[in-house]
């Protein structure tokens, strides 16, 4: 076994200065980044470091994805790579922990998948990606949680246990009800932007549990693909979308690099993919 890998954080479309400015990056565990490939201005290149090849084996990398000191290290390097990158040039970002046995492997998917890889970068270029969540802020969301039992109500006295408890569930699903209903009409606020602005939209699952940053439940975790001389105006309306409603936030973030638009790459024997 070799004592490094290849780690992949990005196809990019080459351009004039980017080897330079990619030579003075820092990658993941403290490692220089360079380009493979691509000796022609245009042309798809894959930005890359050595890695402890130790640290990224398939039996590694399940048990350092259950550390989230180690997680949120890779993760912060990795994206600020990508955001360097995207500074300069399209890119097309590839998944977390993406790595291959060495650079002749790398090189030979870029090989492989060159035609694509032009067309995805031709897509994408001059895009930028928006992060759109609608949380149900707090206090909504206590209020549409059901009680684990019928408590002291005055609107359930006189009332036998049984009875009770249905009706407080019963408001209580009423209440529920209220509280989606308006997140569903900030929704569909931002999608009427969404169908002004972007050039295309992607569903994510909602975050939960230690991954949900932000205070209420998360009912809406969706990103879109936005044209650089439109990004203000989606950025502005999205943001006045839950004026008005109740208990619904609405929370944008970027421009980023287009992450959620990139190309997925299939998985071969050469990769180890997380």
């Amino acid at each position: 076994m070799t004592d490094s890998v290849t780690y992949a954080y990005a196809v990019a479309r080459n351009t004039d200065g980017l080897e330079e400015s990619v030579a003075a990056l820092t990658g993941v565990a403290g490692a220089p980044v360079h380009l493979l490939a691509g000796t022609r201005g245009g042309e798809p290149v894959l930005v890359v470091s050595p890695v402890p090849a130790g640290d990224f084996q398939e039996e590694a990398l399940k048990r350092h994805f259950e550390d989230l000191g180690w997680l949120e290290a890779v993760a912060r390097a990795h994206h600020a790579v990508i955001e360097a990158l995207a500074e300069r040039t399209t890119v097309l970002p590839m998944r977390l922990a993406t790595v291959y046995l060495d650079d002749d492997r790398a090189r030979g998917v870029l090989a492989a998948d060159r035609d694509a890889f032009e067309d995805r970068l031709s897509h994408l270029a001059a895009h930028v990606e928006w992060g759109v969540k609608i949380y149900v802020d707090p206090p909504a969301a206590r209020a549409a949680a059901p009680a684990a039992a019928p408590g002291p109500d005055p609107a359930t006295a006189g009332l036998s246990p049984g009875r009770a408890y249905l009706r407080t569930r019963k408001a209580q699903k009423s209440v529920r009800d209220d509280v989606y209903r308006v997140a569903q009409q900030a929704a569909e606020r931002v999608e009427a932007v969404g169908r002004r602005h972007a050039a295309d939209r992607a569903r994510h699952r909602v975050q939960q549990g230690e991954l949900a940053t932000s205070p209420g439940e998360n009912v809406v975790n969706d990103a879109y693909l936005v044209p650089r001389e439109r990004a203000e105006d989606f950025r502005s309306e999205v943001s006045r979308a839950a004026d008005g409603l109740e208990g619904v936030r609405v929370e944008v973030t970027g421009p980023w690099a287009p992450y959620s638009f990139a190309m997925p790459t299939a998985p071969s024997d050469d990769a180890a993919e997380a």
